[in-house]
């Protein structure tokens, strides 16, 4: 080789080696700001990620909520269906009542018995449609849940301790919920 060819050897590896340390460190540079915008971006899908789980855990209450608002007043409205005609039975309870009264005191007047005996059975065939059913109460154990003492008595003998002796007004269920309590007379 020739004093010329090396010499241009040298000269070409100098500007290599400056380019290739320039390039180096332009390039870790590059990777140190690469580096960064990965963090950043790390950063970035973190929040995301966080914001998501707070959207979706806020979503999922609200789900629960709604349902549990829509199961409450779905049974509200089925409640009031079945209990609608609540306050106008409770008025006619009084007149079932005097009817009864009547009943029992017309037993010499056959004729006139009959007649009310029949309103009578109509009526409560109507009434028992929409869900009214009585209380029965004589001779069974005193319930505070179904029956109201009106007096206490002495008990004729000791097995009707505690039992109803007599019924001083029917109690009534609607719908299988208590209407009116039975006036009871319990024996003690």
């Amino acid at each position: 080789m020739t004093q010329v060819e090396k010499e241009n050897e040298k000269t070409d590896t100098t500007p290599q080696t400056e380019e290739t340390q320039a390039t180096e460190g332009q390039t870790k540079k590059e990777r140190k700001k690469r580096h960064e915008k990965h963090d950043d971006n790390v950063e970035k899908l973190q929040e995301l990620g966080e914001k998501l789980a707070e959207a979706n855990d806020k979503y999922v209450r609200m789900y629960s909520e709604y349902e549990n608002y829509r199961k409450r007043t779905n049974q509200e409205k089925a409640d009031l269906i079945l209990n609608a005609g609540k306050d106008m039975i409770k008025a006619i309870l009084p007149v079932v009542d005097d009817m009864e009264r009547a009943l029992s005191a017309m037993a010499d007047e056959e004729n006139a018995k009959e007649g009310v005996q029949l309103i009578y059975n109509k009526l409560m065939n109507i009434l028992s449609q929409k869900g009214l059913k009585a209380i029965e109460a004589k001779g069974e154990k005193f319930d505070e849940n179904l029956h109201e003492a009106v007096t206490q008595i002495p008990a004729p003998s000791e097995d009707m301790k505690g039992k109803v002796v007599d019924v001083v007004e029917k109690g009534y269920f609607l719908n299988n919920k208590v209407l009116r309590y039975a006036k009871v007379v319990v024996a003690i």
